[in-house]
């Protein structure tokens, strides 16, 4: 992976990792992550498709580094690729700890929506 210093794409979501959301060694919980890049996603696809989405891939998701307690997790959207329903987000989180000034990338995937009507059907994306 290349050494990016700033994320890309639009911000989505921020969020503080609590005690809560640890696994048994003491890091955030890889899933409590991937809900909130999830939900990220969405956010940009519904803004993109102007209508209800859902995730119907991940394509891929790498973890770089484990998120610590306290740390304030940034989720970033960066539309990739819009097909006729469908669209591809790659997803990057970056956490912002109080005792550094320096964002650090710990996670990126790439994410696909549909775009579906109010009875749950595909649609276009653009209509």
């Amino acid at each position: 992976m290349p050494n990016q210093t700033l994320p890309s794409g639009q911000l989505v979501i921020q969020i503080v990792a609590m005690p809560a959301d640890t696994n048994a060694n003491g890091d955030i919980f890889g899933g409590w992550l991937v809900s909130h890049m999830d939900m990220g996603a969405g956010i940009a696809a519904r803004r993109r498709a102007r209508s209800r989405v859902v995730t119907v891939a991940i394509n891929s998701l790498v973890f770089i580094k484990p998120v610590a307690v306290g740390d304030t997790v940034c989720c970033y959207a960066d539309l990739q690729k819009v097909g006729r329903t469908s669209m591809q987000f790659k997803m990057e989180a970056w956490t912002l700890a109080l005792s550094d000034e320096k964002p650090k990338k710990v996670a990126e995937g790439l994410f696909t929506f549909v775009a579906i009507s109010e009875t749950g059907k595909p649609q276009a994306v653009d209509r």
